[in-house]
Parts: structure tokens; sequence; C-alpha cells
């Protein structure tokens, strides 16, 4: 799947990424995962190796159908759902709790997913927010790219909204092109 992502300039989570976010998975023993951004499937189907049953969202009818073969493929078909249409709109949607969100959509909505994945993430849930340095641009202004301006301040934006929450405790780690790590504090806290 990484050589066919590479080979048809289709993006998906960095291999070191992924390690990272097994090991999270593991670690927790998270059995519930929502992911936003399907691609080809390589994400859900590396946490759904894992143990995890995973519900992912996907806007590309292209992608869409990749997905769903490689899911069928690598017989996954009865621990991923695949949910179609706009993130944020079918986001929206979504009622019940989720172990671990992994959020790997259009980075410049971010902040508008914020809301509706702190209401799906269940007390001492794991939110990874991927591709939150985004080329290094979020972190200097010497690597910024004028056409990009919009989408360096959104995920500014974002990533300070996430180390100030008093919902989560948040981590910025260096791995890939970046993730946030943020769990989420229990409402019933002293």
């Amino acid at each position: 799947m990484e050589e066919y992502a590479k080979a048809n300039a289709i993006p998906i989570a960095q291999p070191e990424t992924m390690r990272f976010i097994e090991v999270l998975i593991k670690s927790t023993n998270a059995k519930k995962v929502l992911e936003i951004g399907s691609a080809i499937g390589y994400s859900a189907i590396s946490m759904a190796m894992c143990g995890a049953s995973v519900t992912t969202i996907e806007r590309d009818e292209n992608m869409l159908s990749v997905v769903r073969s490689n899911i069928k493929k690598y017989a996954f078909d009865k621990r991923i759902k695949v949910l179609a249409g706009d993130a944020l709109s079918v986001v929206e949607n979504l009622s019940g709790t989720f172990d671990f969100i992994f959020l790997d959509a259009a980075k410049g909505q971010y902040p508008e997913f914020l809301p509706h994945l702190l209401r799906l993430l269940k007390d001492g849930g794991i939110l990874v927010s991927d591709n939150i340095l985004y080329r290094g641009m979020v972190a200097t202004d010497e690597l910024a790219i004028r056409r990009k301006t919009t989408i360096i301040k959104r995920l500014r934006a974002y990533l300070d909204t996430l180390c100030h929450s008093d919902e989560l405790t948040t981590a910025i780690v260096p791995i890939g092109d970046g993730a946030a790590v943020s769990v989420k504090k229990s409402s019933n806290r002293q």
C-alpha cells in the first residue's frame, strides 16, 4: 500500500507515524477508533491490525473504491466501517464515543473538527492530529510558503487551542510531519 500511495501521489500517514499510533492503540487497549480521512485505507488497516474496530470517513469517490477494495483484500471488512461524505458533515452527525481518534483530513479544517471530536472522544481517550507541523511551516516562518499562509494560521490556532484547552493535555511529537497527541481529561475530575 505504501508503494501504491507513492506511485499515485496519494498522501498517507508516514510509516513512523503509523508505528507510533500502533503503540498508542496497543498500550491503551483502544477498541473503538475514529479516523477522519481514509485515503486508500492504509492507516485504517494498520489500526485494525492492532485489534481495534475502526470507523473511517472519506469523501473522494475514487478513494472510496480503493479503500473498500483494500479493506476487503486484507479481510478487515468486518472490523472497518467506511462512511462516505464530507468529513465535517459526517462527524457532526456521529454519536457515541471513541477511545482513539486519528485526524488526518484537510489541515485548514482542523479547528472546525475539534468541538465535534471532543464530543466524540471518551474521557481518557486519545486524539492524534497528523501533519500538525505542515512541512515545518507551522513551526517557523522561515519555511512558510506564501500561498499556504491561511492553512499555517489555522494550524497554529488549532495547536494553540489544543495546548491551552481545559479539556485536553497535549504534546507535540516531532515524528513524520508532526503529530499533536492529546488526552481528554475526565469530566468529573476534582
